[in-house]
């Protein structure tokens, strides 16, 4: 195969075409453009995308925000349970979750839990269930998460080089053992390039919107 490719890249490149001593197969001529698979840069990549949204999203707000409650595990009915797996959680207003129990009695669970997970939050309990209140954010408290998003998106980001470094190693050691010419190497580097900075782009994105929500 590696000099079925070579002699590919010479008859692209027009040195052994017009003595037409060698003439590629249709299977041949897509194998060159199927030269170095995506798929595991793309998982990467979108790995990457989903790590940065995990840590976003444990970057407490003002605002009220569903998913903080994920990691709370109250001890119902003698098991470590989710809040959403035993109750309805609703955003009431900007500042305030509503939790309705399905079952009244383990009300006081749910409430010693989330006030042992020391969130910074504040609860109070009425007759249909409890109320999470979110403070208010100091200007200091924003600047300091704005600051942490961004550190968490330069970590991703050089996640995304690295990533990008092993693929391109990849492609050029295919390059040495003779699988491509030199424009093919040049071309998926490119491709390469435009995967990380679509994957770069999506990260940015997630940035501006958690520095909007922390801004509000």
């Amino acid at each position: 195969m590696a000099q079925n490719k070579s002699r590919l890249n010479m008859w692209l490149s027009g040195e052994v075409r017009a003595a037409h001593s060698f003439i590629p197969s249709p299977l041949l001529l897509h194998s060159l453009y199927m030269a170095y698979d995506f798929s595991k840069l793309k998982a990467n990549i979108q790995e990457t995308e989903e790590w940065l949204q995990r840590e976003m999203s444990n970057i407490r707000t003002g605002r009220a925000t569903p998913t903080l409650l994920d990691s709370i595990k109250p001890e119902i009915y003698g098991a470590r349970t989710p809040i959403p797996s035993v109750a309805s959680v609703t955003i009431e207003d900007a500042r305030t979750l509503r939790i309705v129990p399905w079952d009244k009695s383990i009300t006081k669970d749910v409430e010693r839990a989330i006030n042992e997970a020391d969130l910074g939050v504040s609860v109070a309990v009425d007759d249909t269930g409890l109320r999470v209140i979110f403070p208010m954010l100091t200007a200091e408290r924003r600047t300091m998460l704005q600051k942490l998003a961004g550190e968490k998106t330069e970590q991703a980001k050089i996640t995304l080089r690295g990533h990008r470094t092993d693929a391109i190693k990849e492609i050029e050691a295919a390059e040495k053992e003779g699988g491509m010419g030199a424009d093919e190497l040049k071309r998926l580097k490119e491709e390469v390039q435009k995967f990380i900075d679509k994957g770069v782009e999506m990260l940015e994105a997630q940035t501006k919107r958690k520095h909007e929500e922390i801004a509000l």
